[in-house]
């Protein structure tokens, strides 16, 4: 059984790491794409990065724990497995994530590209939710 208290992290981390990109993606954006500005994008991850990159790494070690706890045998890679399916595909939106952002970080923000960054946020945030969309399907007894 996983404590509470990890799971309430979890959740709390999550809770940023996704509201934080919908902020992004539907407050902040359109103004940047409008105005043709760059600038806007980096003040908030200038900002947002100092709760969102911890908040994101919380994710991944509380992740990692309750995967243990409720997939053990997870290397065995049972797909027919509830907890098993749903944490493969936890891992599959990290790697997306983790690409995209390294991607993002390496080629267009030292460019200052704004269109194709507007596309990596965008797909940083539909990652965001379908990682609760996810969690949520694990916790509820599957949607997926």
């Amino acid at each position: 059984m996983v404590p509470k208290a990890i799971i309430f992290i979890h959740l709390l981390a999550a809770t940023i790491w996704t509201g934080g990109h919908l902020i992004l993606t539907l407050g902040i954006l359109p103004r940047a794409l409008k105005k043709n500005d760059f600038s806007i994008i980096a003040q908030f991850e200038e900002r947002y990065e100092k709760i969102g990159i911890p908040s994101l790494l919380i994710l991944v070690v509380t992740g990692i724990y309750m995967a243990t706890v409720y997939a053990p045998s997870f290397f065995d890679l049972d797909l027919g497995d509830h907890y098993t399916r749903h944490i493969a595909l936890k891992l599959m939106l990290l790697l997306i994530t983790i690409g995209l952002a390294i991607h993002a970080r390496f080629f267009l923000i030292p460019k200052e590209k704004l269109q194709p960054l507007a596309w990596h946020i965008i797909g940083v945030t539909i990652t965001a939710v379908l990682f609760v969309l996810v969690g949520f399907s694990a916790r509820s007894g599957g949607i997926l």
